[in-house]
């Protein structure tokens, strides 16, 4: 009886709803949003939300009208969000975030080298319950895992 009360109770401090930032980013479905977005979170120092800001900074190039401009602001954005992987390699925002654009960046930005790494990364996150098991949904819905 008790071995189920603790079940119960840790199975309902892990199953937590996603934070406003992340269905506010993956409701951001144009530009205005992606902006708002940005300009509501980007002084916020928390990197799971930075994974999301850089993102959509990122995803700004698309809207840049000369070539060199598009690669300037994507190669910008892209240093900084591997920069913040390599110090926070276990957060499973990051990895999602640069999974879903290397997964959907066009092949000739060359930005595809960790995309086998973070897929383990993100299988292997999805097969343990933690506080983040709200993520498996997006990254099954948003990746090729």
């Amino acid at each position: 009886m008790k071995f189920v009360l603790l079940y119960l109770i840790n199975m309902m401090l892990l199953s937590t709803n996603p934070p406003d930032f992340v269905l506010e980013y993956h409701e951001a479905l144009t530009k205005e949003k992606e902006l708002q977005f940005i300009e509501k979170y980007e002084n916020d120092s928390d990197v799971d939300i930075q994974a999301y800001v850089i993102s959509f900074k990122m995803k700004q190039a698309k809207y840049e009208l000369l070539p060199w401009n598009k690669v300037k602001v994507f190669n910008r954005y892209k240093n900084r969000l591997d920069k913040l992987i390599a110090i926070y390699g276990n957060n499973i925002h990051l990895r999602y975030v640069r999974l879903v654009i290397q997964e959907n960046v066009p092949s000739f930005l060359n930005y595809n080298s960790d995309i086998e790494k973070d897929k383990a990364f993100l299988i292997k996150m999805m097969n343990h319950k933690d506080k983040v098991d709200y993520m498996d949904a997006y990254i099954v819905k948003n990746t090729s895992i």
